[in-house]
């Protein structure tokens, strides 16, 4: 067991994504007779299940914190902008530590630490990455990484003994033989794929979000969670249309109905469930294009066909036309 100058055993929180790099980074720490608690922040674009798993593999006590407000900000405006996609990977390392060196400083933990290896990932792993993250964080003074920490320059952790410097790692670069071997050393049998993980580095998921901030901009939580299910059209006007891909599409969506919302269907056919999220505006035309395109996902032999809608306003039926898939490309969002 750890003690510091003032008799208190040495408390740590470790940030945890679930991957490889996280559970062994939890295992250094907590081997060098330090109190462990692993941290995951989870939000529509993060969630904690394979970290809760990982940590509960090892016995190490797992907490989970919800930032969707303050990740929203930064994924709708970056300060130091986006990776390929919508992966704004170094203002969400940034917020991740800070909160967690909030949650620190409140509670009494000694210091924080992640997985993170020196150049491993070439946007948000590299030495001037790092070295950005600790500054504009505020915590570069109890932040430790300890799989790289022989590469780095010395912490105040190490500095006042709460960690062993000689008992931490060098590792650096891509390779994921020493973590391998690393895990095999400790047991560790089960793990995810380093590939991954975060969904705003899916070019598809990507595409929809930047159309969904582009449309209406003060999107929330449950906005981003309709990006994840079935076909996405653009209707205009900050409206779109979500059909169900398959059955278990039609099921999600039918859980996730608010009475805001506009939902779709043909009229005494198989097919698709269509959701207009709300709040909608009923126009006439935007109801007749949303029809349209239901139809066209249908097996409706037209010429005409019947679309139920219903919504706050009530429900109508409409008489409209069957057109082809081909009719709506340029609204399918990719």
């Amino acid at each position: 067991m750890k003690i510091d100058k003032d008799g208190q055993r040495v408390r740590a929180l470790g940030l945890c994504s679930g991957g490889l790099d996280s559970l062994l980074a939890l295992l250094v720490v907590q081997n060098q007779g330090i109190e462990v608690t692993a941290l995951t922040f989870v939000s529509p674009f993060l969630d904690g299940e394979k970290a809760r798993d990982g940590s509960a593999a090892l016995g190490i006590p797992h907490r989970i914190v919800d930032f969707t407000p303050q990740h929203l900000k930064v994924v709708k405006d970056p300060k130091f902008g986006y990776g390929a996609n919508m992966n704004p990977c170094l203002d969400c390392h940034i917020l991740m530590i800070r909160l967690a060196d909030e949650i620190r400083s409140q509670e009494g933990y000694h210091f924080i630490f992640t997985g993170e290896v020196v150049g491993q990932r070439p946007m948000s792993q590299n030495r001037a990455a790092l070295d950005l993250v600790a500054k504009n964080s505020g915590a570069a003074e109890y932040l430790v990484r300890p799989l790289s920490a022989k590469r780095l320059p010395p912490t105040r952790p190490e500095e006042e003994g709460w960690l062993e410097r000689e008992r931490l790692l060098g590792l650096q670069g891509r390779g994921r033989k020493p973590q391998m071997a690393l895990a095999q050393e400790y047991g560790i049998t089960d793990y995810p794929s380093p590939a991954g993980g975060c969904i705003l580095t899916d070019p598809g998921f990507s595409r929809r979000l930047r159309r969904l901030f582009e449309g209406r901009p003060d999107a929330g939580a449950r906005e981003v969670g309709l990006l994840y299910w079935g076909r996405h059209f653009d209707l205009g006007g900050g409206q779109w249309l979500i059909l169900g891909r398959d059955k278990a599409d039609n099921e999600a969506l039918f859980e996730l109905i608010r009475p805001e919302d506009i939902v779709l269907q043909a009229a005494n056919l198989p097919g698709p469930l269509g959701l207009i999220p709300g709040p909608a505006e009923a126009k006439d035309e935007i109801l007749e294009l949303a029809g349209r395109i239901l139809l066209a996902y249908t097996k409706a032999s037209g010429p005409l066909a019947q679309v139920s809608l219903r919504g706050a306003a009530g429900q109508r039926i409409l008489d409209l036309p069957v057109e082809g898939k081909e009719s709506f490309e340029e609204r399918l969002i990719l």
